[in-house]
């Protein structure tokens, strides 16, 4: 009798192995995200530039997809070299985190917030010029400006690249 059953449950076993997954549960396996098409990003990146360019503000701008690769990355040319590495850290950090960076540099601030370690990670830029791309109420990129010469002046041009964009990340 054990024996029957060993065979009965191993026939089965085998039998539900080589069965494909069904819809559902290949579904709950994956996921679909939109993401930012290049040619979207580098309008959004020179849209962001040629705002902060009107006030003589030398940045450069990076825009990466949701999980902050970069797809663009523009730079004026007397902006300074730190300015590539913190636009695209600022960019990072804001599709990270899902917010602008000036909202996450606001809560590392606070003692005793448990968010003072944040600015300690490799790679994070907590300085204003960091927003994430929404668009159908999920993450399709970031953006990052950095130069101008503060956090405020940087998320305006941000601001201004996100704009520029909208009407096109309608879905």
């Amino acid at each position: 009798m054990n024996t029957i059953r060993s065979t009965t449950l191993a026939a089965a076993f085998a039998l539900a192995a080589t069965m494909p997954l069904s819809a559902q549960a290949a579904e709950a396996a994956t996921w679909s995200q939109k993401i930012i098409t290049p040619e979207i990003a580098l309008k959004a990146a020179l849209a962001a530039k040629e705002a902060c360019q009107k006030q003589n503000w030398q940045v450069t701008v990076a825009v990466t997809d949701p999980s902050g690769l970069p797809l663009v990355l523009l730079r004026d040319r007397y902006a300074g070299w730190h300015t590539v590495d913190a636009a695209i850290g600022k960019a990072r950090t804001a599709a990270s985190w899902r917010e602008s960076t000036t909202s996450i540099a606001e809560r590392a601030k606070k003692p005793g917030s448990g968010d003072e370690a944040i600015v300690h990670l490799p790679g994070v830029v907590v300085i204003g010029g960091g927003m994430p791309i929404e668009a159908g109420g999920q993450r399709v990129g970031a953006i990052g400006v950095s130069g101008a010469p503060n956090g405020g002046n940087n998320d305006t041009c941000a601001k201004a690249g996100i704009a520029a964009i909208e009407g096109e990340l309608a879905f």
